[in-house]
């Protein structure tokens, strides 16, 4: 072979090789990887689990290439989860006075029960950083809490939390825009006023500069809710405040912050109502009061609920708040798919109406709306309540009377703030003179309560037995400090009719209290001319009775016991120019019989009067007749007959 050939076939050789080695190269990058994901779906999964942001086109691939991921639930539930964010930071970030009803509608939507914890978060951020629309996030949570109190009761105790770890690291920012959230909460009936007091005084316990500045930025958005909840504790407050301003070592700026909070309460707070206008969206018996403390050491702030959790129950929790979500909202299965017959039917059933009411017009027939009344009683038990507290929170009978007529009464409920006063007063330990007082200015005031008074007076009289011992007792002191201030008139004593028959013990006991009551204040003089007066003699005619000698014995007796003999001359007369008629009470009378009575001037002295007392009647003193009344032989007669407690 020549050397031509043999370069000739070495390059033929060199030729196939690179061939070869094109092929093999070509088909290793043709053939596809096994068992390896691509790459788009391994940046989508990466970013989902870091939670950073992916484009829409990488997790559709991630969710339509699931193949590669162990659990696809968890991967919807994620992208859920993911969505359930932004439908609640959304909202929150946009919400003022005057789209927040649409943002509380937008937020029902979310399921705030599995993002309660996002909810509270987002809510406390936004608050933090925009402190001047705490009152539109504090009203968007009252009606939250209305109708899911576990949203409430968290934002409360994370808030209670942070701000205990903002005051130990002496963070004022932080405390105050705390305090601010709770201040507000506290003002739409979320937290318990007991909380904003437990704040004010951890502040103002070691008082420095800081803390006093949180205090008085505290107390001005809170101030005015206080005041007409416990006025006597906000009260002591400001003692605080005014010993802290003259002893404390504080800076001549926080000492004027304190001098400017004294001028705002001095003005009533009118910077600062309680409740700004357009915020007022819940009613007064739906509010859910929570009762979380500053000292309380079981709080769970719940952190577990920020972050994404796996929920193998997750469609069936779904439906749940689906159907919770209706039943807030008022929404039906059929609303949906139904909008338009539903739109169709109203119109229809409109029409008609409005054919109806012009037919009955035609005819000359007057159109009867249907009433609705309130057969629970609520309205009237919000009016109680309301009397009740302006009562507990008042110093003085002028403030609290103030505080009833600014009560707005519906025509026929004035007996209800008479019978509130005095229920009031019988709950009452000892009587309390400031009842009284109260129940007489209104009577001076505005004649209609003298006549809700009086009929209280007779239905307390005719129920006398059904109260306790004590609650009499004090009730009896309310009306005969009316009666002895001529603030009600005499003229319902017309129900009282002293027999034996007609009383109970409750009632002797009753009107014993009202009289020397009356005696007391009065005078028994000027309580007998008064008793004597032919004004009122209609109405005290059963007091003195003058049908027969056993019911006038029985008055005579009553009245002597309880210390008011000099009253009974008018009844001893009777008996002296009526002796026909007391020997016949006599007779029927085994106590009273007599067996040594002579006619003549003995007949004028009747069997129930023994020596000693005809001469204390003689001498009308009324020593002698308490002596008279000591007697054994009187005290054995009149045991017989009365049975007075």
């Amino acid at each position: 072979m020549s050397s031509s050939d043999e370069c000739a076939e070495t390059l033929n050789s060199a030729q196939r090789l690179e061939r070869n080695s094109d092929g093999e190269d070509k088909s290793n990058r043709s053939r596809p990887l096994e068992n390896k994901p691509k790459a788009p779906a391994r940046i989508a999964q990466a970013g989902m689990a870091s939670g950073r942001y992916m484009p829409p086109a990488l997790k559709r691939q991630l969710i339509g290439d699931s193949a590669h991921v162990r659990n696809h639930d968890e991967v919807l539930q994620r992208d859920s989860w993911d969505q359930l964010k932004k439908r609640i930071n959304g909202p929150v970030n946009k919400a003022n006075v005057s789209n927040i009803k649409d943002i509380i509608v937008s937020l029902f939507n979310a399921n705030l029960v599995r993002g309660r914890g996002l909810l509270c978060r987002s809510l406390m951020r936004a608050q933090s950083q925009s402190t001047s629309f705490t009152s539109v996030y504090a009203a968007l949570v009252a009606v939250i809490n209305t109708k899911l109190p576990i949203v409430g009761e968290l934002l409360l105790t994370r808030l209670v939390l942070q701000f205990r770890r903002a005051f130990k690291r002496d963070d004022k920012n932080q405390c105050i825009a705390s305090v601010m959230f709770l201040a507000h909460l506290t003002n739409q009936r979320v937290a318990h006023e007991v909380l904003a007091f437990q704040i004010v005084s951890l502040l103002l316990e070691n008082p420095t500069d800081d803390s006093v500045e949180v205090a008085v930025a505290f107390i001005r958005e809170v101030g005015a809710f206080l005041g007409d909840i416990a006025p006597r504790v906000l009260d002591h407050v400001f003692d605080a405040f005014r010993s802290i301003l003259h002893e404390a070592d504080i800076d001549k700026r926080t000492q004027y912050m304190v001098e400017v909070l004294f001028q705002y309460r001095r003005d009533g707070f009118k910077d600062n109502a309680v409740i700004a206008e357009g915020l007022d969206l819940v009613e007064e018996d739906e509010q859910i009061v929570h009762e979380v403390a500053m000292d309380d050491e079981d709080l769970d702030a719940q952190d577990e609920l920020n972050v994404f959790r796996f929920d193998p129950e997750f469609k069936a929790n779904e439906l749940k708040y689906e159907e919770i979500r209706r039943g807030i909202l008022g929404e039906d299965e059929s609303e949906s798919g139904t909008e338009g017959d539903s739109e169709s039917g109203d119109s229809s059933s409109d029409e008609s109406e409005e054919e109806s009411e012009e037919e009955a017009e035609k005819e000359g027939k007057a159109v009867v709306k249907q009433e609705i009344h309130d057969l629970t009683e609520t309205e009237l038990i919000n009016l109680r309540r309301t009397i009740y507290l302006a009562i507990m929170s008042s110093i003085s009978f002028e403030e609290a009377t103030h505080k009833l007529l600014k009560i707005e009464i519906r025509p026929n409920e004035e007996k209800e703030l008479c019978n509130m006063v005095i229920e009031c007063c019988s709950q009452e330990r000892t009587y309390k003179n400031l009842y009284g007082l109260i129940g007489e200015r209104l009577c001076k005031l505005n004649r209609s309560w003298a006549g809700g008074f009086a009929e209280s007076f007779e239905s307390c009289y005719e129920n006398i037995h059904r109260y306790e011992t004590n609650h009499l007792r004090n009730i009896a002191h309310f009306f005969a400090h009316l009666l002895a201030s001529e603030a009600l008139n005499w003229s319902v004593l017309k129900c009282v009719v002293l027999t034996e028959e007609a009383t109970t013990s409750s009632s002797r006991i009753f009107l014993k209290i009202v009289l020397q009551d009356m005696a007391e204040n009065l005078g028994l003089k000027t309580l007998n001319d008064r008793l004597n007066d032919p004004k009122i003699a209609d109405a005290v005619v059963g007091m003195f009775p003058s049908s027969d000698a056993k019911s006038i014995r029985f008055a005579i007796n009553y009245y002597t016991s309880i210390g008011m003999g000099a009253i009974t001359e008018d009844m001893r007369e009777w008996l002296k120019t009526a002796p026909s008629r007391a020997q016949n009470s006599d007779s029927d009378s085994d106590s009273y019989s007599s067996s040594g009575s002579s006619s003549g001037s003995s007949t004028g002295s009747s069997s129930y009067t023994s020596s000693s007392y005809s001469s204390s009647y003689d001498s009308q003193s009324d020593s002698s007749l308490r002596s008279s009344r000591s007697s054994h032989s009187q005290k054995k007669s009149w045991g017989e007959t009365l049975k007075i407690t």
